[in-house]
């Protein structure tokens, strides 16, 4: 299922995804996903587009979050996928908390925004 998942994501142009391995840390799931959109719009095609993916595969699916498309929760029974919108998942940041290893050009994203609001001149 990961393999189906990773791929379709990659079909969608899907930003910093990491596979996390829940196996001996979860029993909600063997693994979890995330991968970042870069806006509502593609957030809610990619988790269509898995649904349907892993509705056909014989996965039963519940989808959560879908119409706000900012952090959409894909439940695909031994499989979790979730997706977001770049600030979003910065904010929750879901790799640190199941240990997962944070894309490199995720970080790079957050350094550069971070630089670059401490370089800033407030606005009066």
């Amino acid at each position: 299922m990961v393999d189906l998942v990773v791929g379709k994501l990659d079909d969608d142009k899907a930003e910093d995804i990491v596979v996390v391995d829940l196996r001996g840390k979860s029993s909600i799931a063997d693994h979890m996903v995330i991968a970042s959109g870069a806006s509502t719009r593609q957030v809610g095609a990619m988790a269509d587009h898995i649904a349907r993916a892993l509705k056909d595969a014989g996965q039963p699916v519940t989808v959560e979050g879908l119409t706000q498309g900012d952090w959409v929760l894909i439940d695909g029974g031994d499989i979790i996928v979730h997706l977001f919108r770049p600030e979003v998942r910065e904010f929750y940041n879901l790799e640190k908390m199941w240990g997962g290893t944070r894309p490199a050009t995720l970080a790079a994203r957050t350094k550069d925004a971070f630089a670059s609001a401490v370089q800033a001149p407030a606005q009066a």
